[in-house]
């Protein structure tokens, strides 16, 4: 039975995406000249289709209401968070404020219809197999940012956890970071990896803690400092996350070496 009500919320998940995404596509086809307008209005539609997403994943969320309050407190950030689960993806569309760009892996285009509007609506994709072309396109993004007023919103890790637990960080955040000033803002998420596990199709009710830790200044971040700085932002979340989801000893304590 637990199978046949996981499938069956992904089904109605599926056609609620179908049908969201076609609607939403004559939105885009009208603002099409304008990114940042682009942007916003796909910021309306994940704040939408976010919050349905996660309930009809029996996400049970600690706070909403606070989370999303503190997120747009701190905007304009560099927003980052952990990412063990589909489901961080809604979590990621729901609570970023109005005027965030998404920063995801290329393979994001393959999933359906969420992964064509990700591409159309004018979120940046990185080439990960490809450094110069990932450079390049954080480069493309700074622009982007200062001339749209545009906040961020990236997983660090890269991929996602298959256990839950936080993995090494990327440098693309602190590149980013360098580029714009904006302080960057932790989005510490736990239980998510336990509601819809790497690899399956099997969706748990499941208590999700959500974070918005205080703001990081990065004013006086440089690029020799850099890996100090990385390696302040990977402890804290390390620090906000229960035992079962802190990084092993090793990872963490070359945090900064990544």
């Amino acid at each position: 039975m637990r199978v046949v009500k996981s499938l069956l919320r992904l089904s109605v998940g599926l056609v609620y995406m179908a049908v969201a995404v076609t609607v939403f596509m004559v939105v885009c086809a009208l603002v099409a000249p304008w990114r940042g307008l682009r942007i916003r209005a796909c910021n309306v539609f994940g704040h939408i289709t976010g919050r349905f997403c996660l309930w009809l994943a029996s996400a049970d969320l600690h706070a909403p209401g606070e989370c999303t309050a503190r997120a747009k407190r701190f905007y304009p950030a560099i927003y980052l968070s952990n990412h063990t689960s589909v489901v961080d993806i809604f979590i990621g569309i729901w609570l970023g404020p109005l005027g965030v760009v998404g920063v995801a892996k290329k393979e994001v285009v393959w999933y359906p219809f969420f992964g064509q509007l990700y591409a159309i609506s004018g979120h940046l994709l990185i080439d990960r197999n490809d450094r110069s072309n990932a450079v390049a396109a954080l480069g493309s993004l700074a622009d982007l940012i200062a001339k749209h007023s545009l906040s961020v919103w990236m997983w660090p890790e890269g991929t996602r956890s298959k256990d839950g637990r936080l993995r090494p960080f990327k440098k693309g955040f602190a590149h980013l970071a360098l580029a714009t000033r904006l302080p960057v803002v932790p989005v510490v998420v736990t239980g998510a990896h336990r509601a819809w596990r790497k690899g399956s199709l099997m969706l748990e009710p499941t208590h999700i803690g959500i974070q918005v830790l205080d703001p990081i200044p990065t004013t006086d971040w440089s690029a020799e400092t850099l890996d100090a700085h990385i390696a302040d932002v990977y402890q804290r979340f390390a620090a906000a996350l229960p035992d079962d989801q802190r990084p092993v000893p090793a990872e963490l304590a070359t945090a900064g070496a990544m």
